[in-house]
C-alpha cells in the first residue's frame, strides 16, 4: 500500500517549485490532480523547447504520476468548477506569482469557504508578508536572496550560480514535508490550515552549514572557498583531461590521510617532512598538491574514485548529467528508470530517492494537456460526457490530450 494513499492534492503549480512538492507527494501514493490553463497548460511545458521534443524535458521531469484537467480560472464558470472540486480533496497547492491567487479570488479564505478543512499550501518568492511580499521570483532569485550565491565560487572572484536548482526544488520538498505535517495534524483534529512557505527562507536551510563555518553567528559574511579547502579537500583533474574530468577527495582524518597516501602508491608522504602533521600539511599544501595532482592525472576520474573509495578515502568522480543516467550504481539500484510517454514512448527519468520499505509507488508518465478531464470531472463531479462538451465549448474547459506540440500558445 503506498504511504499516501487516500490523501488527495488540487495541484495549481506551475513551473518548479510547486510541482516538485506536487511530484514528490505523487511519488509517495498521493493522488494528485494537476489543474492547467486551457491551450497552453503549465508554463513548464513550453520551457527550453529547443530540445525538440512534444514535451519539454523540464514538464517530464517534473509532474509525474499526476492526473492533468484544464479550467479556465480566469472565468466565473471555471472558478465556480474548481470550488467545486476543491471539497473532494485534502490538500490545495499554489505556486503562483504576487497576487495572482487574490485576483481570482481562490485565494486561502476564499477556498476555505468552499471546503472548511481544506489544507492549503502556498509558495512565495519571499512569502506573504514583509517588504519583499510583491517582488517576482524564480530560483536564481531565491539563490541570490538566500545566500547561496554568496558561498559559491572562487575566492577573490564573483559570487556564482549553484547549479542545483534548489531554490526551486528545495523549496518544493520542504513544503511537501510541512503538507504532510498538516495532513497528520488534520487526522487527529480535523481541522485545515494555511501553510505558507518562502523561497528566500527555505533557501536559508540549505545555507545553515557554510553559516556555521564562517559568519560567527551572523556578525560577518562567509568567505567563498571554490571547490574545498586545503590539498585534502579539493577537487584534482583527471585524465583524459575533460571538462568534467575531475574527482573530488576529501581526506579530512588522520586515518584517511594515511589511506591516501597508500591509495596513490604514495606510503613516503607520509613521513616527509611536509607533510608530517596537519599544520605542516596546511602550510605546505601548494606542494602537497602537486604530489596528489600528479597521480590522479595519470588515472581517469572514475579509476581515482574506485582506488581511492576502496582505500577508505571519501572520493567521487565528478559525474556529469549524462554520467548520472548511465552510473552502473544507480542503474543496479533502480534509481534510473525508464518509462512510457503516451506520445513520445520510452523516456528515462532519475527516481525518487527515498525507499520505504512497505511502500512502493511506480513511476509514470507526466501527463498530456487535459488528458484526464473527462476522467476528473465525471468521478469527482457526476459531470456527463455532453456537460464535459458544453464546457470546453464554452471555453471553461479544454480540450483533452493535446501534445505541446499540436496545442495553442495562446
Amino acid at each position: 500500500m503506498p504511504a499516501l494513499d487516500g490523501m488527495r492534492i488540487l495541484d495549481l503549480t506551475q513551473y518548479e517549485a510547486g510541482t516538485s512538492c506536487t511530484q514528490a507527494l505523487a511519488w509517495l501514493g498521493a493522488d494528485v490532480v494537476k489543474v492547467e490553463r486551457p491551450g497552453s497548460g503549465d508554463p513548464g511545458r513550453a520551457a527550453f523547447e529547443e530540445y525538440g521534443a512534444e514535451e519539454s524535458d523540464y514538464f517530464l521531469n517534473w509532474n509525474s504520476n499526476k492526473k492533468s484537467v484544464t479550467i479556465a480560472l480566469d472565468k466565473p464558470e471555471g472558478r465556480a468548477l474548481l470550488l467545486r472540486l476543491a471539497p473532494r480533496f485534502d490538500v490545495l497547492v499554489e505556486n503562483f506569482g504576487p497576487g495572482v491567487v487574490e485576483k481570482l479570488d481562490l485565494d486561502y479564505d476564499a477556498v476555505r469557504q468552499a471546503h472548511p478543512g481544506i489544507i492549503y499550501g502556498r509558495i512565495k518568492g519571499f512569502g506573504a508578508s514583509g517588504p519583499y511580499a510583491d517582488y517576482k521570483c524564480f530560483d536564481p532569485v531565491a539563490l541570490a536572496a538566500g545566500g547561496a550565491f554568496s558561498v559559491t565560487g572562487e575566492p577573490g572572484g564573483p559570487p556564482m550560480a549553484p547549479g542545483p536548482t534548489i531554490g526551486d526544488s528545495g523549496t518544493g520538498v520542504q513544503m511537501a514535508l510541512a503538507l504532510v505535517a498538516a495532513y497528520v495534524q488534520k487526522l487527529r483534529t480535523g481541522e485545515g490550515q494555511l501553510v505558507e512557505i518562502s523561497m528566500q527562507e527555505a533557501v536559508t536551510y540549505f545555507m545553515r552549514t557554510m553559516i556555521a563555518l564562517g559568519s560567527k553567528r551572523g556578525t560577518r559574511a562567509t568567505p567563498r572557498r571554490g571547490s574545498g579547502m586545503g590539498a585534502l579537500t579539493r577537487l584534482y583533474s583527471c585524465a583524459p583531461g575533460g571538462p568534467n574530468d575531475y574527482v573530488y577527495v576529501m581526506a579530512i582524518t588522520p586515518r584517511m590521510w594515511h589511506s591516501l597516501c597508500a591509495a596513490i602508491e604514495r606510503p613516503e608522504l607520509e613521513r616527509d617532512p611536509r607533510f608530517e602533521s596537519g599544520k605542516l600539511r596546511r602550510e605546505n599544501q601548494d606542494a602537497l598538491v602537486a604530489e596528489i595532482a600528479a597521480w590522479t592525472a595519470s588515472h581517469t576520474k572514475h579509476e581515482a574514485m574506485r582506488r581511492l573509495a576502496e582505500a577508505g578515502v571519501p572520493a567521487s568522480a565528478v559525474l556529469d548529467t549524462l554520467d548520472l543516467h548511465q552510473d552502473p550504481h544507480l542503474v543496479e539500484r533502480g534509481f534510473v528508470r525508464t518509462i512510457e510517454h503516451e506520445t513520445m514512448g520510452p523516456i528515462r527519468l532519475l527516481g525518487w530517492p527515498p525507499r520505504l520499505s512497505r511502500s512502493e509507488v511506480a513511476i509514470e508518465a507526466a501527463p498530456l494537456l487535459g488528458r484526464h478531464n473527462e476522467e476528473v470531472l465525471a468521478a469527482e463531479l457526476g459531470l456527463s460526457e455532453a456537460e464535459v462538451t458544453a464546457l470546453r465549448e464554452r471555453g471553461v474547459v479544454g480540450a483533452e490530450g493535446a501534445p505541446a506540440r499540436t496545442r495553442s500558445r495562446a
